[in-house]
């Protein structure tokens, strides 16, 4: 098994250590200029749009008719607010120091212009099939790349995305619920592991109601009493606020000045594992959002790319910035545990609410990560779930449910290094043909714009 992780790992660094930070930040300054910077022009517009019509009344979501522009964010949101705001932060702080922190949040603000093309074209080439609403990358992949070959490259993003999230992503997420909850409760993570994929599957079962019921009500729930648990953290220890500042700021350009260059990081990690932790928590680029956004019932497909944005913004700006300041204000980074080895991952951010809640502070973060995990693992089933229909009907449902259930199962139990690293790969991977496609179709996202803003068109019948 070693030779494999070194092999995922080799391949990770010719991806992630140039390639990809240069085209998903590429992608997004592009965005940037061509929509005159949308995410800061639109931003009062896109609060308001998101928060402005609250209810968690609506209309119940069926294939037919879609999901109101609400429920469409919180399915996208309960994906993007999953470990990565846990876990995956406290992973890049340790691989990539402090500083890595400052490379996520510059990829979210670029990524905050990518969701919006995503979601707009998403919205723009949604389709009925056999009665059904579908959309998402695979159908703007198709019309941006006319003939056989758009369709032999929306299949390969249709195959790279079911394994990246249903399969390899949900790993990440099951891993994390297990080491929480064995930190927590002294329970052998192979057993939260079957529990865990036996209500996985009953959910998945039910359907997309049942996914986005469960979302739209668990998603702000979950994220209030986080907030609150990590303000109380970073309260007692308020004095330590300004320094963890300075770590995030230095760290990005010069980290061997933060902590003593304890960590050993350069400022070529900072920015890799920044990046890739980023996208990893708020999927801007990825391709898999738009799938929830293609659902959504708006007049215009501009209105959802404006309710997209906020999703970014909320994850990454907001909520991320509560484990960071957690982590750096009590100090726990850098420490070891009793081999020798940095603690990372969620078991470094327990640690961090340790400090100040004792042992229930394990207890407080096991909760946070299996009702977060739980709800990104049914977010990626069903970006997962949109590209099986895709490639195989809907008879291939079943024996897809089965399978990724079986996959959160087995994630319990694997070395953490290698399940993220994995997740890297085929994140990284899936990005390339969605990101292509974004590109091909930049026109039609401005020309959708300017007709939304000029209030010319509705925005569905545009070529």
């Amino acid at each position: 098994m070693e030779w494999f992780s070194d092999l995922v790992v080799s391949i990770n660094a010719v991806l992630w250590d140039v390639f990809l930070i240069l085209l998903l930040c590429g992608v997004g300054i592009y965005f940037t200029i061509l929509t005159k910077g949308i995410q800061f022009r639109k931003f009062k517009q896109s609060f308001k749009s998101t928060f402005g019509s609250i209810t968690f009344r609506g209309k119940s979501a069926s294939d037919q008719e879609g999901m109101t522009s609400f429920q469409s964010l919180m399915t996208s949101v309960a994906a993007q607010i999953g470990t990565g705001n846990l876990a995956g932060v406290a992973t890049a702080m340790v691989s990539g120091g402090p500083g890595a922190v400052f490379w996520m949040w510059v990829s979210a603000i670029l990524g905050m212009a990518t969701i919006y093309a995503e979601a707009t074209l998403a919205q723009r080439y949604k389709t009925t099939e056999n009665g059904e609403l579908v959309g998402g990358p695979a159908y703007y992949i198709r019309a941006a790349i006319k003939g056989p070959v758009g369709k032999v490259v929306a299949a390969i993003f249709a195959f790279l995305i079911i394994i990246a999230l249903g399969f390899m992503g949900n790993m990440v997420q099951a891993n994390s619920v297990g080491g929480a909850m064995e930190a927590a409760f002294g329970i052998p993570s192979e057993y939260i592991g079957i529990a865990l994929a036996l209500i996985s599957l009953l959910v998945f079962l039910g359907g997309v109601k049942r996914i986005v019921a469960v979302a739209e009500k668990v998603v702000p729930f979950m994220a209030i009493f986080f907030t609150i648990a990590s303000l109380i953290v970073i309260a007692v220890n308020f004095k330590n606020i300004i320094p963890a500042f300075e770590a995030i700021f230095v760290g990005a350009f010069n980290p061997d000045a933060v902590l003593g260059g304890v960590l050993g990081v350069s400022v070529q990690q900072a920015i890799r594992f920044g990046v890739a932790r980023g996208l990893f928590t708020h999927e801007a680029g990825m391709g898999s959002t738009p799938h929830a956004h293609a659902l959504a019932r708006v007049k215009d497909p501009c209105e959802q790319g404006l309710v997209a944005m906020m999703g970014v913004f909320i994850d990454t700006i907001v909520l991320l910035p509560l484990t960071v300041l957690a982590i750096l204000t009590t100090g726990v980074l850098g420490t070891a545990d009793a081999t020798g080895e940095f603690v990372t991952g969620i078991q470094l951010t327990q640690s961090a609410f340790a400090q100040v809640f004792g042992q229930f502070g394990y207890v407080i973060i096991a909760i946070c990560v299996l009702f977060f995990a739980f709800a990104t693992i049914m977010g990626w089933y069903f970006f997962g779930l949109s590209n099986i229909k895709y490639l195989f009907g809907k008879k291939a449902v079943p024996v897809y449910a089965i399978l990724v259930s079986a996959f959160v199962g087995i994630g319990c139990a694997l070395k953490v290094d290698l399940v993220w690293n994995l997740a890297d790969l085929f994140n990284g991977l899936m990005v390339i043909p969605n990101i292509l496609a974004l590109i091909i179709l930049g026109g039609v996202v401005v020309r959708l714009t300017k007709n939304w803003e000029d209030g010319k068109s509705n925005g569905f019948d545009i070529e």
